[in-house]
């Protein structure tokens, strides 16, 4: 993923919490154009949160179709999530896409890309898609061990982490939670 430059979603699950955070950074080549872009968005009425990584047309574009195969399937997330994935991966046009996405609801998440991937989080209920996934990643790895801090305080400070790390991400968090 180093040639993929692009904004950093952590999805974190704790308790019966879900909080989803993007950074707001919007670069063109080597230029920041953008501070405060909101790349976490709600979907299937208001109960399933996206985050979306790389091109924001591509993004703005996927999430779109995922909203509409959601409707398709009656709110059927895995059903509309794995429809998604299918046709990312054999249409032709959408294979151009470059982004990635993570999906979330109550009882399930998912992690979305363009080659065909369909992850769903490891036992720590945490997804990370982006430039600064990794340090994302691991602060709230270490966060969740360590403190008794709730999902969207571990999506806070862990994404703060990553900004300090990743200049693709910035300081300008969006957190949504369900």
């Amino acid at each position: 993923m180093s040639s993929f430059v692009a904004t950093t979603v952590l999805m974190v699950r704790r308790d019966d919490q879900i909080s989803m955070a993007s950074d707001g950074q919007v670069t063109f080549n080597d230029t920041v154009i953008k501070a405060g872009a909101q790349k976490v968005k709600r979907a299937g009425k208001g109960e399933v949160l996206i985050g979306f990584a790389g091109g924001a047309a591509d993004g703005l574009a996927l999430f779109a179709r995922f909203e509409s195969k959601l409707d398709e399937f009656q709110g059927n997330l895995e059903r509309a999530v794995v429809e998604l994935a299918k046709d990312w991966r054999t249409d032709r046009v959408l294979r151009q896409l470059q982004a990635h996405m993570i999906v979330a609801a109550r009882d399930q998440s998912f992690l979305v890309s363009g080659n065909g991937d369909l992850l769903q989080p490891d036992e720590d209920g945490l997804l990370a898609i982006g430039s600064g996934a990794n340090f994302a990643l691991a602060a709230a790895r270490a966060l969740l061990d360590h403190t008794e801090m709730s999902a969207s305080e571990v999506a806070r400070e862990a994404m703060l982490i990553a900004a300090r790390i990743c200049i693709y991400t910035n300081d300008n968090l969006t957190i949504e939670e369900l």
